[in-house]
């Protein structure tokens, strides 16, 4: 008679169980569409365009198209995983589009700023320069 330890069984079962259900999970991602993921990220192209990413960060966003038009025929060909893979790539490219132009446009400010405090202090210092002296 073998000696089990009633804990062992139901634990590698249910470790069994959880791992055939990862595997359908994965098997069946592989025939679904695409859809949602190159909607997401045609959001993302569609918000970085938006934030002036075409004019400030030019070859990120034509990366960033040119995958969303790969993804796009891929999920015409019902390559899904190259469909999703390709939308994942065009997402985060266009996400370091839209970075990039937030940077380029906070620098920006950042300098306006700077040469309007620059102005001010000569007009400070020539005002203060021509006040009487007491």
């Amino acid at each position: 008679m073998k000696n089990r330890d009633p804990l062992k069984f139901p634990l590698s079962a249910l470790a069994a169980c959880a791992a055939a259900v990862v595997l359908m999970t994965g098997c069946s991602s592989m025939k679904t569409p695409a859809t949602a993921d190159v909607a997401v990220s045609r959001a993302a192209v569609d918000n970085a365009a938006s934030a002036g990413a075409a004019e400030l960060a030019p070859d990120e966003m034509r990366a960033a198209r040119e995958k969303m038009m790969r993804a796009n025929q891929a999920l015409k060909d019902r390559d899904y995983k190259l469909a999703r893979d390709l939308a994942d790539q065009a997402q985060a490219d266009a996400k370091l589009a839209q970075s990039k132009a937030n940077s380029v446009k906070a620098t920006t400010a950042a300098n306006e700023i700077n040469e309007n405090i620059r102005v001010m202090r000569e007009e400070l210092d020539r005002a203060n320069s021509q006040a009487p002296q007491q």
